[in-house]
């Protein structure tokens, strides 16, 4: 029998002493047998108790298959490829450092790629917990903006633009080895709000016509903190996707840029839909703010 895990997870962190420690300890108390997973968790240079607090875990469970590196290049994308290069299974899931795993986490992991051979990548079901009350401006359209993702209780493909979140999702080794891993000019950087990380990556798959799915059954609840809901900080998201934007269109063709104005225009006109949509139902706030979020991200994207 094979001595190496069969699922590698991976927590890239930066300064979540808050909800580091409850991460990992979700991860211990998961229901799969130690011998098949292993936690890899990623310092993107935390400057607050992220690291003791992490040392202290390990310490604390030392026979538990937590492993704890260093990541001095700064970026989110640096923590996940010097993540990826720390892994030894099969499968590698990547999860926030204020993700909190439900307890069959690995183990849904491990039965739907077992069941589906065919799958390279898998999103999972997402969950928001509001430190506060949810927004009266948050709709379903906007849910990605807390990484938030339920696309309902059945497995399905990821169509069209749709992709996993990076709270959750999983790949298979091979991959990294198939198609790269992932653009460090594109991702977090600090407390920077520039993303497009693990959406480029999965346009190259979606591109080869890879099969990539959502599976209801491994499912994570994701803090969101009432500092991730104020106006300044969504303007910031909001430019931020349109700064990716802009990066991962750097070296596309002229069809592909072609391609994506056609639907930013789409978009544009699906937001205006939505607005009166939203105006008629008397919720002015979620129409407002769709109205809002489009305006940033090309404001983003043109800046």
């Amino acid at each position: 029998m094979s001595s190496l895990p069969k699922l590698s997870i991976i927590v890239c962190t930066y300064n979540r002493d808050q909800y580091i420690g409850k991460t990992l300890d979700h991860l211990l108390r998961q229901d799969l047998p130690q011998l098949e997973y292993e936690v890899i968790i990623v310092d993107n240079n935390s400057t607050d108790r992220t690291a003791q607090i992490c040392q202290d875990f390990i310490s604390a469970h030392p026979d538990a298959p937590f492993h704890y590196v260093v990541e001095t290049n700064q970026g989110h994308s640096y923590s996940r490829n010097r993540g990826i290069e720390e892994t030894q299974a099969e499968l590698v899931s990547f999860i926030d450092d204020d993700a909190f795993v439900h307890k069959p986490f690995g183990r849904n992991i491990i039965h739907f790629f077992k069941e589906n051979e065919e799958i390279l990548v898998v999103g999972g079901k997402i969950i928001p917990v509001y430190e506060e009350k949810e927004p009266k401006w948050m709709s379903h359209f906007l849910l990605p903006l807390v990484s938030a993702l339920d696309m309902g209780s059945s497995p399905r493909l990821f169509t069209g633009r749709k992709f996993p979140v990076g709270a959750n999702m999983i790949f298979r080794r091979t991959v990294f080895d198939q198609y790269g891993t992932f653009n460090v000019a594109l991702g977090r950087k600090g407390t920077g709000l520039m993303g497009g990380d693990e959406k480029e990556l999965i346009y190259r798959l979606k591109n080869d016509n890879a099969p990539i799915y959502y599976a209801p059954d491994v499912v994570v609840d994701h803090i969101i903190p009432k500092r991730r809901l104020t106006k300044n900080y969504i303007q910031g998201l909001a430019q931020g996707v349109g700064q990716s934007e802009k990066e991962r269109l750097s070296t596309a063709t002229l069809f592909q840029k072609f391609q994506r104005a056609l639907e930013e225009v789409i978009k544009i006109g699906g937001t205006l839909i939505l607005f009166i949509w939203y105006l008629l139902r008397g919720q002015l706030a979620k129409g407002s703010m769709l109205i809002k979020f489009r305006i940033w991200v090309l404001q983003g994207f043109l800046n």
